[in-house]
């Protein structure tokens, strides 16, 4: 075990020859790097492969020997100010690892594929494994100081990778307030990094909980200066980890491509404000007012992302969405102490979204195909429908992850969250119950997504004989009802598309200035029409195709992951067999937060608890089947459930809410107009009112004084003509004007 942990030091570095290869490579051999470049995939994967191995082995000890390894150098000693560099193993280490590397492997596997026909590939692996060492780096540091080192690095290459399609505007404007955002954490990070400094005198984690807590028990330290840093430290979190107010940048960050979204955006660099706040639970446990904040900003982030998710159109925001939603179960978790539930929640998360990002790059490449899609186009889930057919492994991925987050048995997602919900009855139930409503929300808005996306309707957007555009039909929304127009349109244009004259079919796509096919349109009992149309400019109309095989292997294994991996935080200790893999390796862990390291549970206890959440899950899945309702649903033809759903929808339409959550949910809570009126452009009209004072007053004394002496000059040029009685009479008439001014002044 001491040889293993010797050479732990070089984990983070073992990624790191790839992307110097291929910046050395572009560099000096640009032409034969660029026609070689499919072959840079390889190094990438093999490299972070040796690192999951090296971390599988190091958590296998760590299960064993429940112990913790440190080992740092001297890097910097200057009088009283010492620097360290070093690294730090233990089980939290070790769980962020072994999920850095795993996801991170997978989605490397699926972006060579992905992204093989981008002109920019070179540069996105070079950026993706740049960025695994900088994740590696952070969870291996052993002191604040390197922590923020790779923290910033992290926020590097998250900044790089949103803007990765820099050209568009969407996108460099995305990772330049992503970049904001951040920054206004970081700082706070920064500044109670230096406030702990100052404090105790170190930045070594387990120095500073030993000395910071003796300062504090015995009264040596203010109180409010120290609740002040806890905070401060918390704040760079809160911008990581997309927590409320910090949240606005991670829906735009989706403008990144979608393998980052999945890696750094859904499983590991929004996870790292999580790995912080729970590397400093130690020090946070002792102040309550830090606790009960980090409580309150985790349950106010669970709430408000699970309502913005509602009604967003994007599946990739509506994903972002989601992951700020539970992440903020997360924070909820870890502000009540409940250590062991939000790493077992962290580690749930991270492989079911992973698996539903990836998911969606492959709906997003497979829509990509059809003619007139734009990219923001191949994103819209109102576009979508019917997929079921076309991409049936995909669908059934994506259908895991989604039950995975909804909660459902046996799926990993439920034995975290549920833990997190008892959890939070103990603490709260106010809390409590808004976890549990939040539950149902979640269920509600991932089939919503489902849905619309795999069994919903298709939709076609023509012009009629006016030439009047046609708003875009879809028929089962939440929002809105079926235009009878447009649906005899649809079926007219579906009876002379499925004959067999193509001919007439062809004249009528011409009459009615059919400009473009976003989908095809749907029968009874087939999701597509399989016809080709060539337009006017001999143009082949493709339809949704499944992704390569690259792209499948590594949403397969994710869902491998999501199936089984909850089987390690199940709690079972009886009759001598011990299943909770998860509680052995954070012993030691939770042996410093002095909680109980026996988790076994009673298990009727489990089940009752657990079918009230679960039931819960299912009502929000039984709305979303009404409101978006399946085509091959056979509950449409209960009339009872078809009565309650009538009902349901006219109280909720004559009370208006429907227009309200609407309004909500797709202006993002108006928070991101608000910061717009009340930052934004308070900040640009200071910045104008100071343009104009610098330019009128700072720069327009000295330059009027100037102008001035200029006239002046130009204007007594003209009156000196060398007579003395000319000078004479001008001096006369201003003492004279000196004289009537005095008079009236001083005397009258």
């Amino acid at each position: 075990m001491e040889y293993t942990h010797q050479y732990s030091w070089i984990i983070p570095f073992i990624p790191l020859p790839a992307p110097m290869l291929i910046g050395v490579g572009l560099l000096l051999f640009p032409a034969a790097t660029k026609n070689l470049r499919r072959m840079w995939a390889f190094p990438s994967v093999l490299l972070l492969s040796i690192v999951m191995i090296f971390s599988v082995d190091l958590s296998i000890h760590q299960i064993n020997n429940s112990s913790i390894y440190q080992y740092v150098w001297s890097w910097t000693i200057n009088n009283d100010l010492s620097l360290e560099f070093g690294f730090l193993i233990d089980s939290l280490t070790s769980i962020m690892s072994i999920l850095i590397t795993t996801v991170g492997l997978l989605v490397l596997i699926y972006s060579d594929n992905y992204m093989a026909h981008d002109q920019g590939y070179l540069r996105f692996f070079a950026y993706l494994s740049f960025f695994n060492t900088s994740m590696l780096g952070l969870v291996t540091s052993s002191n604040l100081i390197q922590v923020y080192i790779f923290w910033e690095l992290v926020g590097m290459c998250s900044y790089l990778l949103i803007g990765f399609w820099f050209t568009r505007p969407i996108a460099a404007n995305a990772c330049q307030k992503a970049f904001v955002t951040n920054r206004v954490g970081d700082f706070g990070l920064l500044l109670g990094i230096l406030g702990l400094y100052w404090i105790t005198g170190s930045l070594e984690f387990r120095d500073l909980f030993e000395i910071f807590n003796n300062f504090f028990y015995n009264y040596e330290v203010n109180l409010l200066f120290v609740t002040l840093c806890a905070f401060l430290l918390f704040a760079g979190s809160v911008a990581k980890s997309a927590q409320f107010p910090l949240h606005v940048w991670l829906p735009d960050a989706m403008e990144g491509p979608t393998p980052i979204s999945a890696l750094i955006h859904a499983a590991t660099m929004v996870a790292a404000g999580v790995f912080l706040v729970a590397r400093l639970l130690p020090l946070f446990i002792i102040i309550p007012s830090i606790m009960n904040g980090i409580a309150l900003i985790g349950i106010i982030t669970v709430v408000l992302g699970a309502t913005l998710a509602l009604a967003q159109k994007d599946i990739k925001r509506s994903l972002a969405y989601s992951t700020m939603s539970q992440l903020g179960y997360m924070m909820l978790a870890l502000g009540m102490g409940s250590y062991r539930a939000a790493l077992f929640h962290l580690i749930t998360h991270a492989y079911s979204k992973a698996l539903l990002f990836l998911g969606s790059g492959s709906i997003i490449h497979s829509m990509e195909g059809i003619v007139g899609y734009s990219p923001d186009k191949s994103q819209n889930m109102v576009l979508m429908g019917g997929l079921t057919k076309h991409v049936p492994i995909t669908k059934t991925a994506f259908l895991v992850g989604t039950l995975s987050l909804c909660g459902i048995p046996p799926f990993a997602c439920f034995w975290s969250k549920d833990e997190i919900i008892n959890d939070s009855w103990l603490y709260s139930p106010t809390f409590a119950i808004i976890a549990c409503s939040t539950a149902g929300l979640t269920a509600f808005y991932m089939f919503r997504i489902y849905l619309l996306v795999f069994e919903g309707y298709l939709n076609v957007h023509f012009k009629n004989y006016n030439g009047k555009k046609n708003s875009l039909f879809y028929s089962i929304s939440l929002w809105g009802k079926e235009r009878k127009k447009m649906l005899k349109k649809k079926i007219h244009l579906l009876d002379l598309l499925t004959r067999n004259n193509n001919e007439r079919a062809s004249f009528f796509l011409k009459k009615t200035h059919l400009h473009r096919i976003d989908r095809n349109v749907k029968n009874i009992t087939r999701p597509f029409i399989d016809i080709t149309y060539f337009g006017p400019n001999n143009t082949t109309l493709s339809y949704p195709h499944e992704s390569d095989n690259t792209m499948l292997f590594s949403m397969l294994v994710l869902v491998l992951f999501t199936l089984f991996v909850g089987v390690i935080g199940i709690s079972f200790n009886q009759e001598g067999i011990d299943l909770d893999i998860l509680s052995k390796l954070l012993i030691p862990s939770i042996d410093l937060l002095h909680q109980n390291s026996n988790n076994s549970v009673d298990w009727y206890e489990f089940f009752t608890n657990a079918t009230f959440s679960v039931s819960i899950a299912f009502f929000g899945i039984f709305i979303a089947f009404f409101f978006y309702k399946p085509v091959y649903s056979s509950l449409k033809n209960l009339n009872l459930l078809n009565l309650f759903a009538k009902n349901l929808t006219k109280t909720i339409l004559k009370i208006k809410i429907r227009n309200v959550i609407y309004n909500w949910s797709y202006n993002r809570g108006y928070i991101d107009a608000f910061y717009g009126i009340s930052l934004i452009s308070s900040v640009r009209k200071f910045a104008k009112l100071n343009y104009f004072f610098d330019r009128r007053v700072v720069d327009g004394i000295p330059n009027g004084v100037g102008i001035t002496s200029f006239f002046l000059g130009e204007v007594i040029k003209y009156v000196g003509g060398g007579r003395i009685s000319s000078y004479i009479l001008l001096y006369l008439f201003y003492v004279l004007i000196f004289l009537v001014i005095y008079y009236f002044v001083f005397v009258f």
